[in-house]
């Protein structure tokens, strides 16, 4: 795998890795269901899409260390998100 060029984990922070084979109109979409998916955090496993959408208003979801939006698009390769 390239060496990704990725910002430093926030502390307290979840941080997750896509390995696209396509791009992703919405990142929403796809976040939710990794999150639903994954094993490491059970809090995060269960978020409700309220709840879901209240990290983004809150700018608490990041795409290499900027603010993401629900709608941003996610290109396919590999990307990190926090």
């Amino acid at each position: 795998m390239d060496k990704i060029n990725t910002p430093p984990q926030p502390p307290n922070s979840y941080r997750i890795l896509l390995d696209l084979n396509q791009s992703e109109k919405r990142m929403d979409s796809i976040l939710l269901r990794e999150l639903k998916n994954q094993d490491d955090n059970l809090k995060l496993k269960s978020v409700s899409r309220t709840q879901f959408k209240a990290l983004f208003h809150e700018g608490r979801i990041l795409i290499k260390g900027q603010r993401a939006t629900p709608s941003s698009a996610i290109a396919k390769g590999i990307d990190r998100k926090s």
